[in-house]
């Protein structure tokens, strides 16, 4: 794993978006969360990061909208989608980035953090 992985987490269900910021602190990264898809897109034309961890349905800007521009500001940031909606990140007009992974809800907090750190190793 790499510790201090700083990582940017878009997820509008207050609950999900709690418990996915405490497993991956507790993991060892550093977590920035927000409830929608356009303050996320906000955060990362300030900063870099290594993963963005986005819910594909989002007010705002949807996560599928938000991996794009992410990806155009940071070729090498890591994408990683969770939803309940797998096939519409699946399906291929949707311009998902190529390397993205996707988790389906609902799945284990320790599944989750296995995934990100597979995917931050890689």
């Amino acid at each position: 794993m790499q510790p201090n992985s700083k990582i940017l987490l878009a997820e509008d269900d207050d609950d999900m978006r709690r418990f996915l910021v405490k497993a991956l602190e507790n993991a060892g990264h550093a977590v920035v969360s927000f409830d929608n898809g356009l303050s996320a897109y906000h955060r990362l034309r300030e900063e870099p990061f290594e993963l963005l961890l986005t819910d594909i349905v989002m007010p705002e800007m949807d996560g599928i909208e938000l991996a794009r521009r992410a990806t155009q500001l940071d070729p090498d940031i890591k994408v990683m989608f969770i939803t309940g909606f797998a096939a519409v990140a699946l399906n291929p007009d949707s311009q998902t980035p190529k390397d993205a992974k996707i988790l389906s809800k609902p799945f284990h907090l320790r599944e989750l953090v296995s995934e990100v750190d597979k995917l931050l190793a890689a």
